[in-house]
């Protein structure tokens, strides 16, 4: 009883601990996307490049943040299924119900330690959670500068033409800034459907990962 509940008390301070550096991560995504924005409307005649550099950093931000969450998901799980399968039969029956072989899956994922989740579904739980109205406000942020400065867009040539990069065309910027937004959406979407059809297939709803 002991041991267990040292460990326990382990795998919530590491999962603690590792929900705190996806903070971070999300923390240095929001600061540099302001950062970006207090530069691109300092002045009407402030270029619109720092937003675009700015995607740079937040696919960086991320890519690292998926990483960490593929390690905190480890540790969540663990305190999950120790809550699950031990404390609260201890404290509604007083019994481990040990013939359910919850213990040897524990026991398993210490001696063989794998990742949950795959990478793709993490970035997409990440997108979901945050990432989401970081891209959105990046987004709308770009285009708002396009439009509005440094006079009111009065055609769709003009759009082009504020949105062209040294010898990049618009129509091409703004194409692979549409790619750009369309490929974290498909991202997240289809990593949603894959976490509804584990959820479906798990044995236990509240399993392990």
């Amino acid at each position: 009883m002991g041991a267990i509940a040292h460990l326990y008390r382990g795998e919530v301070y590491r999962s603690t601990i590792w929900r705190t550096r996806l903070d971070t991560t999300t923390n240095w995504s929001v600061v540099t996307l302001g950062v970006a924005l207090s530069i691109t409307y300092s002045s009407p005649q402030a270029s619109p490049l720092p937003l675009v550099l700015v995607g740079i950093l937040i696919i960086f931000f991320l890519m690292q943040e998926a990483r960490r969450y593929r390690y905190f998901n480890v540790w969540r799980a663990r305190c999950r299924w120790m809550e699950l399968h031990f404390f609260a039969p201890m404290l509604r029956e007083g019994d481990l119900h040990l013939e359910d072989c919850w213990q040897d899956r524990l026991a398993n994922d210490y001696l063989h330690p794998v990742y949950h989740v795959s990478m793709w579904t993490a970035i997409g739980r990440r997108i979901r959670r945050n990432y989401f109205w970081i891209l959105l406000i990046q987004t709308v942020a770009y285009l708002g500068k396009l439009i509005v400065h440094p006079t009111p867009l009065e055609t769709v040539g003009q759009l082009l033409e504020r949105a062209a990069i040294g010898p990049l065309p618009g129509w091409l910027v703004l194409t692979i800034g549409a790619l750009y937004c369309l490929s974290w959406g498909i991202i997240a979407i289809l990593s949603e459907k894959s976490d509804i059809r584990r959820a479906k297939t798990r044995r236990d709803p509240l399993g392990m990962g």
